[in-house]
């Protein structure tokens, strides 16, 4: 039998669904393409969503890492997007790798569902 994305949101460490969920009420709030929450070492928390400006593009990960730089963040232990994506883009990857090689970075559907998660 298959697991659910429900199913696989639940065997998550709790921290690890918090940021889902903070990725989750970000996006519902402003209606974005998408939002994201990352978790630097220390245990804070850091929300964002997509900003699309004329002058200014951003995926929802770059600007919830760019909080945690911009705090002082110099590490991160996991990364959550939400929103209707079924991959992680490259330039998104990027930017949580360049603070952590090994930080799992996980995906899921606007409902929270847990689609996957990128080692």
């Amino acid at each position: 039998m298959a697991e659910s994305g429900t199913d696989r949101i639940d065997a998550l460490d709790p921290e690890d669904r918090k940021i889902i969920t903070l990725a989750q009420a970000g996006r519902a709030r402003v209606g974005a393409t998408e939002g994201a929450a990352v978790r630097d070492t220390d245990g804070r928390t850091y929300s964002a969503c997509t900003v699309e400006l004329p002058s200014l593009r951003l995926t929802a990960l770059q600007a919830a890492v760019a909080a945690a730089v911009a705090s002082g963040a110099t590490a991160l232990e996991a990364a959550a997007v939400v929103g209707d994506l079924t991959v992680v883009d490259e330039p998104s990857r990027a930017v949580v790798r360049d603070l952590s090689s090994g930080a799992p970075i996980h995906l899921a559907d606007a409902a929270g569902n847990l689609v996957a998660t990128e080692v």
